[in-house]
């Protein structure tokens, strides 16, 4: 707008001075005192007349290119404003016009999406907390009423239902701050062989109860690597609670570590039932799980936040009836 607004003035000031000089001097001819006074400057009115002229037929043209999208920019934003996050705008205009246009629609784009993922988490969250609710009611209601003595037996179920809704509320808390980027990672230099072992007796009781044997193929020592221990033990006791689900009495679970230099690979390997192949691509994903499954779905989404946290990857292999393979890849931290 700028450059044709100059390039308007300059026009004006040249047809001006020609348009001036010209009938200045044809005028001379036939009256020398045509050049004094107010003939000059109703010459230059009459080319400023014109400038102006020239200049509104334009402007108008270029305003009307401008003031359209940019109307419709400001509807769509209060659309957006009221909560209306279908709102769109037509990209057109001049460049920078179609640039802001352009960076509307992405914005609403992805208030759309976060507004689809927020109702989504709401109503996933609302129906994993009714089942251990409804545990606690039923249980707590039977007591009251003298139905149940409150002895051991009838009082494990509440226990239960309150350690699911611990469980689901702190992977909750984990969820929140890594979407707000506002996770603290306490590294220290752990002898990762150690942690494994940790985790595996930890789980022991489990295995031993399901008839599934533990073990463990180590192809390296790595006694320095620098991670968040906490963090960690706790994906690999995720990965270990999957597998044991999964595999049937008389199967195995492995825990392999290998690695160098470059960082630490840690394989939970099961002989289990396998992934079904239509969940596969979407095992990572928030409160995705298999039919039958007793978890919340939230296991390994944040595992896999966890570990790319540490810069690392975690991948899943799987074959239908004959296991199943995750693999986290954990770098060094000059390497993340």
């Amino acid at each position: 707008m700028r450059r044709v607004v100059l390039a308007l003035f300059l026009l004006w000031v040249v047809g001006a001075v020609i348009v001036n000089f010209a009938v200045t001097g044809v005028m001379s001819l036939f009256s020398p005192g045509y050049l004094r006074g107010s003939h000059v400057i109703s010459g230059v009115a009459t080319a400023l007349l014109l400038f102006v002229l020239v200049a509104l037929v334009l402007g108008s043209r270029s305003w009307r290119g401008v003031g359209r999208p940019i109307g419709d920019l400001m509807d769509a934003t209060t659309r957006i404003e009221r909560g209306d996050y279908s709102a769109r705008v037509t990209e057109t205009g001049p460049p920078a016009v179609r640039r802001a246009a352009h960076a509307f629609n992405r914005m609403a784009e992805q208030l759309a999406d976060a507004d689809a993922r927020r109702r989504s988490v709401l109503a996933d969250v609302a129906h994993e907390l009714r089942t251990p609710l409804s545990v606690i009611r039923g249980q707590a209601e039977g007591i009251a009423d003298g139905l149940y003595p409150a002895d051991a037996a009838h009082l494990a179920p509440i226990l239960d239902a309150t350690r699911t809704m611990e469980a689901l509320v702190e992977d909750l808390r984990t969820m929140v701050l890594t979407d707000a980027h506002a996770l603290t990672l306490n590294y220290e230099s752990v002898d990762l062989q150690a942690l494994l072992n940790e985790a595996l007796q930890g789980c022991a009781p489990a295995a031993a109860a399901r008839g599934v044997e533990l073990r463990t193929d180590y192809a390296a020592r790595l006694d320095e690597v620098p991670l968040d221990p906490v963090r960690i033990r706790s994906v690999v006791a995720n990965l270990l609670s999957n597998a044991l689900r999964h595999t049937a009495a008389g199967g195995t679970v492995t825990v392999e570590l290998s690695g160098g230099a470059d960082g630490a690979d840690v394989t939970v390997r099961d002989t289990g039932e396998g992934v079904p192949v239509a969940l596969q691509p979407h095992v990572f994903e928030r409160f995705r799980k298999g039919e039958g499954s007793p978890g919340s779905g939230l296991g390994l989404a944040i595992a896999k936040e966890l570990v790319e946290a540490h810069g690392g990857t975690i991948a899943l292999e799987s074959s239908v009836g004959k296991g199943t393979a995750v693999r986290v890849h954990l770098p060094r931290r000059g390497d993340a």
